[in-house]
């Protein structure tokens, strides 16, 4: 049963008055959200935003005027962590949302545009667009959730990153922060807000920042006595005393009350989103209850930690693209099972994959591993040097028909998981193997 919290207000109706450019570009991004659809091309959001965007610059303020908006951000996480906040939020109403991932610009402008009368939205946003986004928006709450090297080439430091991030924030002190206290670079990010929410995910921050992002003076980090906690030893950044904690699978509110969470997605990682997502929904209104059950409801999260069954095979996704984000997978990844890891340099993924020399492949070592990809040439020298036999594949389901029957994990980036997420669609769709 859906509940909200007795201090939930209703959404402020949407006062939306899209101008005749606007108007034009959101009949043209429908004809080519339909033609991509038509053709094959793929679902059309994308598309479709970059024609509207085309059209009317300024389209994502005026879809977004009138709504309550919450963005989520960070390195890892956002697809997941938006699925779980947005279950909870439906109960409150309409919603729109981006669930198919697509946090740019083209991907929120379609997602505002599929539900133009809803008074909320839940939108995951690509860290280097939350700036702009924001100021297009104006969010009433944004979830940060931890920030770590990823896609060098087009991102950069993770210090510039936080940066922009601080500022961006900053000019909408009105948005409340749902921020992980036990990164480093989030809380210097949300700790000039009174309002921060402050959530402990109950694993330590990225080691990629050594010195603090405030004044550059050397952290100090608690050991293994205190390992969530940290300072900076030369001004006064250090971890919040934390709103809402986890611990292992109890998550405790800030009233006192334990929740011991049971998730369908596995890992760790995933018990912090959880408990993001919670902490978020609250804030907007939702139960507590309603809001646990809702991230426990989420099983996949486009294409991740989906089953595929052919023949003697029973292949999972697990969604790789950075080194922070492969060492969550291998964490996940069962022992007895075999390896798939097919990994490309598209746009989407970053062109630089000098980061798969950041990855401990070396936990491969005696697994039967076959690789596969447009990078599998790069991926077979890092498992050479780290000491791990392979096998090369032409694409990632001849990859998991070649390994033995049983389990298999397939570790996938951005576009490789996509490539096979349509190709097991396109094979069920003929009635061939079978996939779920």
């Amino acid at each position: 049963m859906c509940q909200t919290s007795p201090m939930s207000s209703p959404a402020p109706a949407p006062a939306r008055r899209i101008t005749a450019r606007g108007r034009l570009a959101l009949r043209l991004a429908a004809a080519a959200t339909w033609a991509s659809r038509r053709t094959g091309r793929g679902g059309g959001s994308m598309i479709g935003g970059l024609v509207a965007l085309k059209v009317a610059p300024d389209l994502m303020s005026q879809l977004a005027a009138g709504r309550s908006t919450v963005l989520i951000t960070g390195t890892n996480g956002k697809s997941t962590t938006n699925r779980m906040l947005a279950a909870a939020l439906d109960c409150l109403g309409p919603l729109a949302t981006n669930a198919d991932g697509a946090n740019m610009d083209a991907g929120l402008v379609a997602a505002l545009a599929a539900a133009p009368t809803a008074p909320r939205a839940c939108l995951e946003v690509d860290e280097l667009h939350v700036p702009h986004v924001a100021d297009a928006v104006r969010p009433s709450a944004a979830v940060l959730l931890n920030l770590s090297s990823d896609q060098a080439d087009r991102v950069g430091s993770v210090a510039g990153i936080e940066a922009r991030l601080r500022a961006g924030l900053a000019r909408h002190p009105d948005c409340v922060p749902v921020a992980n206290c036990d990164d480093v670079l989030i809380t210097s990010i949300a700790r000039d807000n009174p309002a921060t929410v402050w959530v402990s995910v109950g694993r330590p921050g990225s080691a990629d920042i050594e010195s603090c992002p405030r004044c550059g003076g050397a952290l100090a980090r608690g050991g293994a006595e205190a390992p969530l906690d940290w300072r900076c030893t030369s001004c006064d950044l250090a971890r919040p005393t934390p709103t809402w904690r986890l611990d292992g699978a109890d998550l405790h509110a800030p009233d006192g009350a334990v929740r011991t969470l049971d998730l369908a997605l596995p890992g760790e990682v995933n018990l912090g989103n959880a408990a993001q997502s919670i902490a978020a929904a609250a804030l907007l209104g939702v139960d507590v209850e309603t809001a646990a059950r809702a991230a426990e409801s989420i099983s996949e999260v486009s294409g991740r930690y989906r089953t595929i069954e052919r023949g003697g095979h029973l292949a999972r996704t697990l969604l790789a693209k950075n080194p922070a984000g492969w060492r969550e997978s291998l964490a996940m990844a069962d022992p007895d099972a075999a390896v798939v890891i097919t990994v490309n340099a598209r746009m989407g993924d970053g062109y630089d994959l000098s980061w798969l020399w950041d990855v401990p492949f070396e936990r491969f070592a005696g697994r039967t591993v076959t690789v596969t990809g447009e990078r599998a040439a790069d991926l077979a020298v890092r498992l050479d040097y780290a000491g791990v036999v392979y096998r090369e594949a032409p694409d990632a389901l001849a990859a998991i028909d070649a390994c033995p029957p049983g389990p298999v994990e397939v570790l996938a980036n951005y576009t490789a998981m996509t490539d096979l997420m349509r190709a097991v669609d396109a094979e069920t769709a003929r009635g061939g193997k079978d996939a779920r």
